[in-house]
């Protein structure tokens, strides 16, 4: 063999073993990215091919589940309730992916998750056709149903959470969307109505419930008089400044209280009173004398500044009390304006924390993970504590505010008879171009807490802007969702 022959042999193999290694290494090291990668068409087609598991509600009702049609797509993905669940089940799309528990939980719901694999095995040996696992989520049907009906046309979200838990029993966002159209074996209706979505300015696959953030305006004020409390120099009776007006440091601009009026006699109140009546200037003279450390400390003891559900990989935004606040800045803050911003669920969990004696435990959606017998338990969430947020002590004295915020303050619509309920109204200003943000949040029973909710109000079609408020629009929903949870 000449000289040449054999180096253009020698490149061939070079080129073939070089081919082997890169063939290994991409089976090897890359393979389960490349199979987990939403746009990869063949797992995709693979996926429908078998029976996709169902998502369930905490008493079991299917939210989604996959009906055998035939053809080149031998499932279709179903969604019973559409609108009332596209928050939790997301979509299941062949040209859009997956989204929300369809996409966080894909793993089990296809039955690719490892813990599978033996399943998977005896499946092959036996011929049977294989099928995805079961994910139970922490619903409650007749909570998600009573915050979808109380928000009716509102744009807004509810979340209810276990206090004693974490568990989400509701997380509604509206206005809402059909996830039946994405599911479509026609690509042409899933194009159609992914345009539609695209198109709709309310974006009503957003989920409010979680990924929204918004000013929370006074309900914050209960983050702010946790603080107060915590510091040891301040108690529920403790007497502080409450004028009509309240003159910000470093500024001639002054901060006036909603009602125009002082919180009290002679330019004071109590605590608690500034708490029942929402009394700006009163808790701008805290978040003064606190400071922004202070305020900081305790918003991220409830939560701020930290992404919650990381572990059910929802993509919840992460509520914001922000950093370096100059003193008229920290003023604003402390009754939740200028840039702290929060979504429902956060707001939630401040108020479950008060709840469960100044616990919070972290929030979860997913409940159960299930082979697919739909029988056996692969996986069981057990409840988990995030932080000691406030002292028992500071949570006493804040629930029996939010009692007289309920039973004589701004909260009365939220009233439950035979119950004492605890709970706070706040209304939170955006841009003059806009109406302002209606929230509340409570808890009940204030004596043995159970549930803690937290609704917000973006719009209100055909309501006057002097009309929206938190205890006029979202407490009777609050009310409702809690009434549905304890019956």
């Amino acid at each position: 063999m000449n000289s040449p022959i054999r180096r253009v042999s020698a490149g061939c193999l070079l080129l073939v073993l070089a081919l082997l290694v890169n063939v290994t290494y991409i089976q090897a090291f890359w393979a389960d990215d490349l199979n987990s990668r939403q746009d990869n068409r063949r797992v995709i087609i693979s996926e429908y091919a078998r029976e996709r598991g169902p998502i369930l509600a905490a008493d079991d009702t299917p939210i989604a589940i996959s009906r055998e049609v035939g053809g080149e797509f031998e499932y279709l993905r179903e969604y019973p309730e559409g609108p009332l669940y596209a928050p939790v089940t997301g979509y299941y799309s062949y040209q859009y992916q997956r989204s929300a528990i369809e996409r966080a939980q894909n793993d089990i719901l296809a039955g690719d998750d490892d813990r599978l694999f033996v399943r998977r095995l005896i499946d092959l040996v036996t011929g049977e056709e294989p099928r995805g696992g079961a994910v139970k989520v922490t619903i409650d049907p007749d909570a998600q149903q009573a915050a979808y009906d109380g928000l009716g046309n509102f744009k807004g979200a509810v979340v209810a959470i276990d206090v004693r838990t974490g568990a989400i029993l509701a997380m509604v966002s509206t206005p809402s969307y059909d996830p039946n159209p994405l599911a479509s074996h026609s690509v042409s209706e899933q194009m159609e109505h992914w345009q539609e979505l695209r198109d709709d300015e309310d974006r009503p696959d957003r989920n409010r419930a979680i990924a929204e953030t918004l000013p929370p305006g006074s309900v914050f004020k209960l983050v702010t008089a946790a603080a107060a409390l915590e510091s040891g120099e301040y108690t529920a009776d403790s007497v502080i400044p409450g004028p009509a007006e309240y003159d910000l440091p470093l500024s001639e601009r002054t901060l006036p209280n909603q009602s125009g009026q002082a919180c009290g006699s002679n330019n004071e109140t109590t605590l608690t009173n500034a708490l029942r009546i929402s009394c700006n200037t009163a808790f701008a003279y805290l978040g003064e004398e606190l400071g922004d450390e202070a305020l900081r400390d305790q918003a991220q003891r409830f939560g701020f500044n930290a992404q919650p559900l990381t572990n059910n990989d929802m993509n919840a935004a992460t509520s914001r009390f922000p950093d370096e606040l100059d003193a008229p800045q920290t003023v604003l803050s402390a009754i939740g304006q200028y840039d702290v911003r929060a979504t429902p669920l956060q707001i939630a969990m401040v108020s479950a924390a008060i709840a469960n004696d100044g616990v919070l435990m972290e929030p979860y959606l997913v409940d159960e993970l299930r082979a697919p017998d739909l029988v056996s338990t692969i996986e069981q969430t057990e409840p988990e504590e995030a932080s000691r947020a406030i002292s028992n002590d500071t949570a006493r004295q804040l629930t029996e505010m939010m009692v007289d915020v309920v039973e004589n303050g701004t909260g009365s619509n939220a009233q439950i008879p035979g119950m004492q309920v605890a709970g706070k109204t706040g209304t939170a200003q955006s841009s003059p171009d806009r109406p302002p943000y209606a929230w509340f949040t409570s808890f009940a029973p204030a004596d043995e807490p159970r549930v803690a909710v937290a609704v917000v109000i973006e719009e209100a079609p055909d309501t006057a802007r002097s009309d929206i408020g938190g205890g006029r629009l979202a407490a009777p929903i609050a009310r409702a969702v809690m009434e549905a949870v304890l019956s």
